[in-house]
């Protein structure tokens, strides 16, 4: 049996779009889907689909983040595979079917998905989610073929049951930690890239701040939380990178876009760098719910 974990926080817009896209997948196994939120707006309209079909769970979390929600999912999950993901974004077709094939090689461990960006690449934040979400997936194929870890993606991945009972509350990308996790108790990753995963990244600024100042403030905690020094992602890795980057575009607009990417992801982890060695900032606090890619 597997457990399919979907976290949702105020999404009842979304939350439905996500529970279909899960059943419309042709899944072999049995399996249960178990949907978290804090809030009554999201479970009432998730409620309209665990009326109709036996395999949803609802649990209300009580608004605590995300780790304590998937903490209390992990106590009541009855599967011996984990599948998470998020109620904003939708899994493509048989995506978790094509996630449990690597696990019959029992050196693997926890398993990504592809992030696809459902963003216009005609305007500038829509052009850097998809250069952004393309440079990782080519560094997580080059990783995989060099059989070195790879962070898993947030948006969909799955990991063997016993291999984690709970993750630290406190964590801004639970996904990090647990892939980390994972890889320093000798397993492998995985990466199947045609497990596509459909999302919606931020369409201003102001968002795109909030949303990766808590996924670099998460990397920042990695040297708390973990024991091994194996990093897929650093501002040292970023920085060597910079000439990738600027092979991407296909336009002089484009390059113009590139461009401004590399001001803003250096201005990104100069006020994440402040925030913790200076201001001493609580990294709890940094995360922010983001409206935009709701």
């Amino acid at each position: 049996m597997i457990s399919i974990i979907l976290t949702a926080y105020k999404e009842p817009k979304t939350i439905g779009r996500a529970i279909e896209a899960i059943l419309n997948n042709k899944i072999k196994e049995k399996f249960e889907i178990l949907v978290l939120a804090p809030d009554k707006e999201t479970l009432e309209e998730a409620g309209k689909y665990a009326k109709k079909h036996k395999q949803i769970k609802l649990i209300k979390d009580e608004g605590r983040g995300k780790p304590a929600a998937l903490n209390l999912a992990f106590k009541k999950a009855k599967g011996s595979i984990f599948v998470l993901t998020d109620g904003d974004v939708y899994i493509g077709k048989n995506a978790i079917q094509l996630m449990l094939e690597p696990f019959t090689n029992s050196t693997i461990g926890i398993v990504s998905g592809r992030p696809i960006s459902l963003n216009s690449a005609k305007k500038m934040l829509g052009y850097w989610s998809h250069l952004l979400t393309d440079i990782a997936h080519n560094m997580r194929v080059k990783r995989v073929k060099e059989e070195k870890m790879i962070v898993c993606s947030g948006y969909l991945y799955a990991f063997r049951k016993n291999l984690i009972k709970s993750v630290p509350e406190e964590a801004l990308s639970e996904d990090a930690i647990i892939s980390h996790l994972i890889y320093d108790k000798g397993y492998k990753t995985a990466y199947v890239q045609k497990a596509e995963v459909y999302v919606r990244y931020p369409t201003n600024f102001s968002d795109w701040i909030k949303q990766k100042k808590r996924s670099a403030g998460g990397y920042n905690q990695l040297n708390s939380m973990v024991r091994g020094k194996e990093r897929m992602r650093s501002f040292g890795k970023e920085s060597s990178g910079i000439f990738k980057v600027l092979l991407y575009p296909k336009s002089l607009k484009e390059f113009v876009w590139t461009l401004g990417l590399i001001f803003a992801r250096t201005y990104l982890w100069i006020i994440i760098f402040v925030d913790i060695n200076i201001r001493k900032r609580n990294l709890k606090k940094i995360w922010v719910r983001v409206e935009s890619t709701k």
